[in-house]
């Protein structure tokens, strides 16, 4: 009988367990959810800036045609068109390297030779595209001084402001568009593991 109890006891305090178990992680998947919500407002008010960027990219470039030549104009459209290119392409290449570098430093000593091989040798692949995505952003940097210099030449200093504010934001929204969805990323790909890891009858409704 005092073996029942004990059973009994036991087998209370592990459903306790279970329930408190269970309660935390609901916390923690309210508490997921909303910092999502936040993240997709965010996400929605830079698209938003975004819009207005390129709206002003449209009257700079207007100014442009209107002001340069037709060569110093194709110069201009390239130079916009490449820099949200070698942006991006920069962003994506930190973040894949940076993933395997992690994948890399997070593999046990026992893991499989081959496993090891075969992220060491996509780390070397990615190192050298990211040598050459930084070389072309160099190559930009300097594109970008050569069109500032046409623009300076013949803008007045309203139209000026325009333009060094368009390419200036056009990367950081680039920068804060990549950041901001990692993160989102991040946070459903977090939510979906928590969600999963409860029984149905257990998950919050959203």
């Amino acid at each position: 009988m005092k073996d029942m109890q004990e059973q009994l006891e036991e087998q209370d305090s592990e459903d306790e367990l279970d329930i408190d178990l269970a309660s935390k992680k609901q916390e923690l998947i309210l508490s997921l959810a909303r910092k999502l919500e936040v993240l997709r407002e965010a996400r929605q008010s830079l698209q938003e800036d975004v819009e207005d960027n390129e709206a002003l990219g449209r009257e700079v470039e207007a100014t442009v045609q209107r002001l340069c030549q037709p060569n110093q104009l194709d110069k201009f459209r390239m130079f916009v068109g490449d820099l949200d290119k070698v942006v991006s392409l920069l962003l994506s290449l930190s973040g894949r390297l940076a993933r395997v570098e992690n994948a890399l430093n997070s593999l046990e000593d026992e893991a499989p030779p081959e496993e090891k091989r075969t992220l060491t040798e996509k780390h070397k692949l990615l190192m050298r595209q990211h040598e050459d995505a930084k070389e072309l952003k160099e190559n930009l940097d300097r594109r970008e001084r050569l069109v500032t210099g046409v623009m300076e030449a013949h803008l007045d200093a309203a139209s000026l402001d325009d333009y060094r504010h368009f390419v200036k934001m056009k990367s950081a929204l680039i920068i804060e568009q990549r950041k901001l969805e990692d993160k989102i990323k991040l946070g459903e790909e977090q939510l979906k593991c928590l969600l999963e890891s409860l029984p149905l009858e257990q998950r919050p409704p959203f």
